[in-house]
């Protein structure tokens, strides 16, 4: 299913906020009426020069507070939305402060932090237990710093609320100019719907990534001399994301995807566990993938997951691939997690009873350099169909990357898979196009060297502590 951006209304802002379900018509917030191409203008491909002060009045009183009494309602988020994409066309990025506090921001990562880190690393949703009727998943791939878009998204699924839940599969931030105002209005939504909207951990939610693509320096031009401090705030909250998700029983989710098996045998010659061996499963002995309760136990409070060492699940599960190729094997492309075939996917799906794995972390920049997988024009491709479901790989995130070295773009459409009942295993795929013209920004990172997937990392800048 294709759509386009429709006019958003910018008159009815001030929703009443609520406690109790959300209604599916809740207020829009306003945003410039987008057009239906999703072409930028040439300056703007190639480096965006940031927005000049404007006379428009913001839409609410800035700066934001803190709730009085520590509760966020729907209109507190609304107002921060609508506080965000004024401020993105109107004010510098060193004007931040004066949208959102470093005090507010806090207050909320502090308030989001203590819910992630008590999560699980695969989270249970829509349990029997849990299930209505009525009730509906929306699940969402990268979305990388396009803050605009993510509005849209939001907007045509329809808010959170008691009967729709979220699952956001990671890459919240870098190479958009906005993965700041982005990660905060996730942040929000998680600590005002805690059971409601779940947030997962990308790749990109990590120290390497984003000394390199382009989120710490935007926090550290966005709030200036308290830049360190709120990036390490924020490197302690991606610490404590969970890794996967499984809904109703039947879909897994995971930002990268399938992982190996690490195998803790107890030794004959000595006791206790200072002295048991770690069998890693080698490529000399074969790997094989991992199970349920390996991923329950890995260690994912890392800031970099390990690409060696003891600790392989997290990079397994964030930065892993699909491929048409049989069987599993090391994942040399990208220097860390794995390579698995339809045979894999067969054998993940039939041993956990699961119908369908849906993950990200491809854009179409990584697909055209994958033979045999399809692009990614629409948002998403079903990569494996096997007996018993599919493997769909997402991209929430259109017309991507926002900068780009080269004239002409990939112009690709974004989409979110909304699952229903009774089985909540048949996917409804929303394609949608960019929100158009972006506010013009300059880049936070060396575009046009960079590499734009993901490729050739310098493992050596990595984090090793398993």
């Amino acid at each position: 299913m294709s759509l386009k951006p429709s006019d958003l209304d910018s008159s009815a802002f001030d929703a009443q906020s609520s406690s109790n379900p959300i209604p599916s018509d809740a207020t829009p917030v306003p945003l410039d009426p987008p057009s239906t191409s999703s072409t930028l203008s040439e300056s703007e491909e190639n480096h965006c020069s940031s927005s000049s002060p404007s006379s428009t009045p913001p839409p609410v009183h800035l700066p934001l507070s803190w709730p009085p009494d520590a509760t966020l309602s729907l209109q507190w988020i609304q107002h921060l939305i609508a506080a965000f994409d004024w401020s993105s066309k109107n004010l510098s990025p060193s004007e931040f402060p004066s949208v959102l506090p470093v005090s507010v921001f806090d207050t909320l990562i502090l308030t989001a932090s203590k819910i992630l880190h008590k999560e699980p690393n695969c989270l249970r949703i829509l349990d029997d237990s849990v299930a209505s009727s009525d009730s509906t998943v929306v699940v969402v791939g990268d979305i990388h710093g396009q803050f605009h878009d993510l509005i849209f998204l939001l907007q045509d699924a329809g808010f959170p609320s008691d009967n729709r839940f979220f699952v956001f599969n990671g890459d919240y931030v870098d190479r958009g100019a906005w993965g700041l105002e982005t990660f905060i209005l996730l942040l929000a939504w998680k600590v005002f719907m805690p059971h409601r909207v779940f947030l997962l951990r990308g790749n990109h939610e990590s120290k390497y990534c984003t000394s390199v693509y382009g989120f710490e320096k935007e926090v550290l031009t966005k709030y200036g001399d308290k830049g360190k401090h709120v990036y390490r705030k924020c490197l302690g909250c991606f610490e404590g994301l969970p890794l996967a998700s499984i809904i109703a029983g039947r879909v897994f989710t995971a930002h990268g995807g399938l992982f190996r098996s690490i195998s803790v045998p107890s030794s004959k010659r000595s006791k206790g566990k200072k002295n048991r061996r770690i069998i890693l499963n080698p490529e000399a002995n074969g790997l094989s993938l991992g199970s349920l309760e390996e991923l329950s136990k890995a260690r994912r409070s890392v800031l970099d997951p390990p690409w060696e060492g003891l600790n392989l699940i997290p990079g397994d599960v964030l930065w892993s691939d699909p491929s048409m190729t049989p069987g599993l094997s090391p994942n040399r492309e990208r220097g860390i997690g794995l390579l698995w075939g339809p045979d894999c996917t067969e054998e993940f799906l039939k041993k956990f009873d699961l119908k369908l794995i849906i993950r990200s972390h491809e854009g179409p920049d990584a697909r055209e350099k994958r033979p045999g997988l399809g692009g990614m024009d629409q948002g998403y491709t079903i990569d494996h169909v096997v007996d018993s479901g599919k493997l769909i790989t997402l991209f929430s995130a259109p017309d991507y990357p926002q900068f780009q070295a080269t004239g002409k773009r990939y112009k690709n459409k974004g989409a979110y898979i909304v699952l229903e009942p009774p089985n909540f295993d048949v996917p409804l795929i929303h394609s949608f196009e960019a929100i158009t013209p972006r506010p013009k920004v300059n880049a936070y990172y060396d575009f046009e060297d960079v590499i734009d997937s993901d490729e050739e990392l310098d493992l050596a800048t990595m984090t090793t502590d398993s």
